[in-house]
């Protein structure tokens, strides 16, 4: 990782830490995550300390298994950010006296969630992670094409529900409900912004030079179509080019400086697989394998079958 990496890490933890000192903990709401774990040993010890010191026992362990599981690189780097989260919700809560938004517990929840989504999402877009349920979801995410927020979704779920059978307050369930679904929201929001792709159209009599710089400057793969244009009955050649959302200015600007009289299409791409985008992470059908091995067989066998009558004669 770079060192803007790490910093944005840092960042991302003390906005984390922010929203769960100043929203969420005064109302003593009961979170998802190793955060959560860490939160009802404090509701129950009533050790200022708890909090952090739980979280960090977990993602221990966690890690442990993560070291096998991910690779020795995943964890270099949860360690990284699942220490700087514990020092986080360690010392900042002390610095509350109490809610920040006083005698508005929906208020504080919306705006604790929205905070720690977004620190959460800008912890997992730069190459880090708060470890606990995040390393479950890390590994469910490399091996499936389930996004992060979901498998939060899924794992925060149960802690949530079993703060009930401590404290009993159907209250704290729901609140902590809805700063789940909010996070997990903001999560894949952030994630899924530096990740969406969108596929251009371009049509100009000067389409080799700006294939030409697509591919120098703009550093994205380009596809000449042959196609006519209806009106003047003349052919014309179309360019086809995908790219990353954040990449589109650079692709207008290379068109605009080449011929501003381009025509040009954008249309969003749910989603781009493939060299330069995303890997296939599907798991394989062994029975639709095992047909396509039949049928290349067969196939091969045929065009052998072909090769020899045509000697023959």
């Amino acid at each position: 990782m770079s060192t803007r990496d790490y910093v944005m890490i840092v960042l991302g933890c003390l906005i984390y830490g922010f929203g769960f000192s100043a929203f969420i903990l005064p109302y003593k709401v009961v979170i998802g995550g190793v955060t959560g774990l860490g939160t009802i040993v404090y509701f129950l010890t009533n050790n200022p300390y708890s909090i952090g010191i739980t979280q960090y026992v977990i993602n221990l362990t966690l890690l442990a298994v993560a070291w096998f599981a991910v690779g020795r690189q995943f964890v270099y780097k949860t360690v990284f950010g699942a220490t700087a989260v514990s020092l986080v919700v360690t010392f900042m809560p002390p610095l509350f006296d109490g809610p920040l938004v006083p005698n508005e517990p929906f208020m504080s929840i919306c705006i604790g969630s929205v905070l720690s989504g977004i620190a959460l999402g800008i912890v997992f877009t730069h190459n880090g992670s708060t470890g606990g349920t995040d390393i479950v979801a890390a590994i469910v995410a490399k091996k499936t094409n389930v996004t992060v927020g979901r498998t939060m979704l899924y794992v925060d779920f149960a802690i949530i529900s079993s703060s009930y059978l401590f404290f009993h307050d159907i209250s704290r369930v729901v609140y902590g409900f809805v700063f789940l679904f909010v996070v997990t929201y903001m999560v894949d929001l952030i994630i899924n912004t530096t990740r969406q792709a969108v596929q251009f159209i371009i049509i100009s009599k000067h389409w080799e030079k700006i294939a030409t710089a697509v591919n120098k400057y703009g550093r994205r793969g380009v596809t000449v179509m042959d196609g006519m244009g209806w009106y003047t009955k003349q052919p014309i050649k179309m360019l086809l080019v995908v790219c990353r959302k954040i990449e589109s200015v650079t692709i207008f600007r290379i068109v605009k400086d080449v011929d501003p009289h381009a025509f040009i299409t954008q249309a969003n791409v749910n989603g781009v697989y493939g060299q330069g985008f995303d890997p296939l992470k599907f798991k394989a059908d062994v029975e639709l394998s095992k047909k396509l091995d039949e049928d290349s067989e067969v196939a091969g066998h045929q065009g052998e079958s072909s090769s020899t009558v045509s000697t023959d004669r």
